[in-house]
């Protein structure tokens, strides 16, 4: 059903993380208004879900796809955008994804010691939830590159 709607060369695995990712960046929108409206649980609940959602589909999906089709690559095919989105899409997120787990340790447990926890909470969260939205079109953008090939040709 994906596929027929989405009418590319992806596999559903890809399809599939597709439609999670955009899912999450909403959920991550919907949770910062929760957030506006000062309902502070709910939006701890919404945000951390997502953040550890995200992370499982980083590992399951997105890291083995990454290390069979790109990690080979680097750095000799860096100059074609068929690996440099990726590469792009993969370190920024990576980032995102670490910077997303650091706020959730800090703001939502005590694990870390209380010289390393966050004192700005908007600013980090603003900064993170912006950083996600590039990380999502840097995603959506190689989406299109590896599996719309009717976009790109010359």
């Amino acid at each position: 059903m994906i596929e027929a709607f989405l009418e590319t060369a992806a596999p559903s695995g890809a399809n599939l993380v597709l439609v999670l990712e955009i899912a999450m960046g909403i959920g991550l929108l919907l949770g910062a208004r929760l957030a506006r409206k000062g309902r502070f649980r709910q939006h701890a609940w919404c945000q951390s879900i997502i953040v550890l959602l995200n992370l499982a589909v980083v590992a399951v999906m997105m890291i083995p796809s990454f290390r069979i089709h790109v990690l080979p690559r680097i750095p000799a095919k860096l100059g074609k955008a068929y690996y440099a989105l990726a590469t792009m899409h993969a370190a920024l997120g990576g980032v995102t994804e670490l910077a997303g787990l650091y706020i959730l340790l800090s703001a939502g447990t005590n694990v870390l010691p209380q010289r390393f926890r966050i004192t700005r909470y908007k600013a980090w969260m603003r900064t993170v939830l912006v950083l996600w939205w590039v990380v999502l079109l840097l995603g959506l953008a190689t989406y299109a590159r590896w599996y719309v090939p009717h976009l790109f040709r010359k």
